[in-house]
């Protein structure tokens, strides 16, 4: 039996809008065709009780390096489904391809056993969703395929699907169609296949250490936890002004006083700020508070995901990004945000004059860094540290010691109440996660948060409100704690080798079409 070579064949696409309206009218027609067959039969033209038994991946693990000749001794019938992405008519027989969540099956169709139904299938498009029952076996080049000997349509696809050599070249196009980028770019699908298993990992790894995960609110009537400009919205119900939460902290926190000494939460924040290669206006965090622990255990925890994460997901801990390789297996750097300043500031500080407001205004106008009339020492040396510094933490840093002034919710350090027990971990030039040993002390975060309510009154949009309950809690007493916050979004494209934030976002926000 003339079986025919294992030919994939194109999809249509390459047309310009007038020819792919023109295919969408042909499929339209098509579809009214089937719709008026089915009516005749009695029979639901988009049917829903087809059940399939089997994947392409496990038929492909279990069958893919058996002989041609096991199948004849040893008949296997499945029930296969799925999006037809290639399709091979040779008159007599044709050949298909389907694709599940999985992977790909080849079906291999004749004329003479289907009957009509063949005759339907070469009415078919690339993009239709088929049902196919039949029995194993390996064509002439030793692929496995199923012999169908029942074949269905179960869903017709309107829309051609993109050419299958040049898949979506329209990288914006990809992300407002990420439906469209799925079905036909594999890289996409792993990559979110690999986001899920970074999540996966993650929790099983905090689960391991006595933490327990939790929600808290979304809707909050005061923003806090992050220095960042809130989404506003009104509750017509209660009558008042609410805001799309920027961090879980304050909340996670009230946790940690109420004796859940190890919780954590992986969920949507939501920031008024811009959209860049690194910013969505809603992103996914993993928040943690431990008690009875400080910063430096943080630091250690995040080295063990890290290589957690590799030996899991990528099964090495050296890691290529962007055409670089990242070991790690060595150990992490470490230096005080101060120390970065001076190392990364073209022509360098005069540490003796760090805190000096004068000198660091001078230093920054030099700079073109703009600042505000009320920023301090502590927010002028971070304005230079993530202007020169912060993109230069290429292999995976801890910048540690940040300035009280910008950290209103962090541990004075003991030795200088200037600084704070905390830190930032960074790779690639990217912030990962932020760190530190949490304020416990009420009437300390009191006046941190009045502090905040000035520079909000004197225009800082970022300035974080007065949150009294979250003052109340604390008086009641939290141990000592540690908290981390790790960007989800940019630990997978770290992970996926990503360059843009988009790419690990299944629907990023975009600007409207029109």
């Amino acid at each position: 039996m003339n079986q025919g070579p294992d030919n994939p064949g194109g999809g249509d696409d390459g047309q310009s809008p007038q020819d792919e309206n023109k295919l969408i009218a042909e499929r339209r027609a098509k579809l009214a065709e089937w719709r008026e067959q089915a009516r005749a039969k009695g029979v639901p033209a988009f049917p829903n009780d087809f059940r399939r038994d089997v994947l392409a991946s496990l038929l492909l693990a279990e069958y893919g390096e058996k002989p041609a000749e096991w199948f004849d001794a040893n008949p296997v019938t499945v029930h296969v489904a799925g999006r037809m992405m290639t399709k091979r008519v040779m008159g007599k027989a044709s050949f298909a391809k389907l694709q599940d969540r999985t992977g790909l099956i080849q079906i291999f169709l004749q004329r003479d056993s289907l009957g009509e139904s063949y005759e339907a299938f070469k009415k078919y498009d690339v993009g239709d969703i088929l049902a196919a029952v039949g029995t194993l076996f390996k064509t002439r080049t030793g692929e496995l395929s199923v012999r169908v000997e029942t074949l269905r349509m179960l869903t017709k696809s309107l829309r051609p699907l993109p050419d299958k050599w040049h898949g979506m070249a329209d990288v914006d196009m990809r992300y407002r169609q990420r439906y469209v980028d799925l079905i036909v770019n594999e890289h996409s699908r792993k990559v979110f296949a690999m986001r899920n298993q970074v999540l996966r990992y993650l929790r099983d790894f905090l689960d391991s250490m006595g933490f327990m995960e939790v929600e808290t609110p979304m809707l909050q009537s005061i923003p806090g936890g992050a220095a960042a400009r809130p989404f506003k919205t009104h509750h017509n119900a209660l009558d008042m002004d609410m805001y799309l939460r920027i961090a879980p902290e304050l909340f996670l926190k009230r946790l940690t006083v109420g004796g859940f000494e190890r919780v954590y939460e992986i969920n949507r924040n939501f920031r008024n700020e811009g959209v860049s290669t690194r910013h969505n206006p809603e992103f996914t965090m993993l928040e943690l508070y431990v008690a009875y622990a400080d910063y430096h255990d943080l630091i250690v925890m995040i080295e063990r995901a890290m290589q957690g994460l590799a030996d899991v997901v990528l099964g090495t801990r050296k890691v290529t990004y962007q055409g670089r390789e990242y070991d790690l297996d060595r150990p992490f750097t470490r230096i005080s945000v101060l120390d970065a300043v001076a190392k990364y500031t073209p022509g360098g500080i005069d540490l003796a004059r760090a805190r000096d407001v004068a000198y660091l205004r001078e230093l920054c106008t030099k700079h073109g860094i703009t600042f505000k009339p009320g920023d301090g020492a502590g927010k002028l040396q971070i304005e230079l540290f993530e202007k020169f510094a912060e993109d230069s933490f290429i292999d995976p840093t801890f910048a540690f010691a940040y300035p009280a002034e910008v950290s209103p919710l962090s541990r004075a350090n003991d030795a200088d109440p200037f600084l704070t027990d905390r830190f930032e971990f960074f790779i690639g030039g990217r912030e990962i996660a932020n760190g530190f040993s949490e304020l416990n002390d009420a009437e300390d975060q009191a006046a941190r948060f009045r502090a905040q309510v000035e520079r909000k009154d004197a225009g800082d949009d970022e300035a974080m409100y007065y949150d009294h309950d979250y003052v109340r809690a604390l008086e009641y007493g939290m141990p000592p704690t540690a908290g981390l916050g790790v960007g989800i979004d940019r630990l997978v494209m770290f992970f996926t080798d990503s360059p843009s934030i988009r790419d690990v976002l299944l629907f990023p926000h975009m600007r409207p079409e029109s």
